[in-house]
């Protein structure tokens, strides 16, 4: 599987932080720190690889949050989000003016964090460098999402795979992670089942079910209810048997 994504507190009331960061690890991500100011938190971006960053708008020192966000607009690739009890419209206006990747307001759920969080994480676009200090972390990002004419990239432990289209079988959403699965390997990514299909090949992939995107160039049976690909059974939705029934009579 692949590492959990690593978040950095930075909140200046310690129950609301630590509730968060309970919220956050039981979802499974990772926390790098929980930390109360700008200049903790500035140290923590400065010696730790950070995924995205969670930030109070009113801490505990000098420095607001949203110095902190012009920080790391100006050093660092990276999202953030701005979690806040204010909501009022100067606040507002003055956060827009750092480009948060989110904004949530206090009190909220754990569905409302996690949502947050991953919508903030899919649309970064990693490939603009907004900030002056380039990382190699960010370049593999790039190259994970990469798509070539005839493969695409995906990562494995510490490794890029590069994956030819005509080695996928199918493709198996499982919660916030794709399963793709090839001709004799298994690698987990996450994205969108929907996001991912629009990477590949429209002429051989195709969503067959709610959870699945099947190649056809590797379907080896099929009834009513399932297709069968490599002794696997995938369930398909109505609409995806007609077109195969058409293109098999065709």
């Amino acid at each position: 599987m692949e590492q959990a994504i690593k978040i950095l507190i930075v909140e200046d009331n310690v129950i609301i932080a630590d509730d968060m960061q309970s919220m956050l690890e039981e979802i499974g991500y990772e926390i790098v720190d929980n930390v109360i100011v700008y200049e903790q938190a500035e140290e923590v971006l400065k010696n730790n690889h950070v995924d995205l960053v969670l930030i109070d708008i009113i801490l505990a020192s000098d420095k607001t949050g949203i110095d902190l966000g012009k920080h790391i607009r100006e050093h660092y690739n990276i999202p953030f989000i701005f979690v806040t009890s204010n909501s009022d419209r100067a606040t507002v206006e003055n956060a827009k003016t750092v480009k948060p990747n989110g904004y949530l307001v206090k009190p909220f759920e754990q569905q409302d964090l996690y949502t947050s969080i991953e919508i903030a994480l899919s649309n970064f676009d990693y490939s603009t460098k907004e900030g002056g200090q380039e990382h190699p972390e960010d370049e593999e990002r790039v190259v994970s999402n990469s798509v070539l004419k005839d493969s695409i990239f995906v990562k494995k432990q510490h490794l890029y795979y590069r994956i030819q289209f005509g080695d996928i079988q199918f493709i198996k959403a499982d919660n916030v992670y794709l399963e793709v699965n090839t001709i004799d390997k298994k690698f987990l990514v996450r994205s969108p089942l929907k996001d991912y299909l629009e990477k590949l090949p429209k002429n051989k992939f195709y969503r067959a079910h709610k959870s699945y995107i099947v190649n056809v160039d590797h379907i080896d049976a099929i009834n009513s209810k399932d297709i069968m690909i490599n002794n696997t059974l995938i369930p398909i939705s109505k609409d995806f048997k007609e077109f195969i029934i058409s293109a098999m009579n065709s």
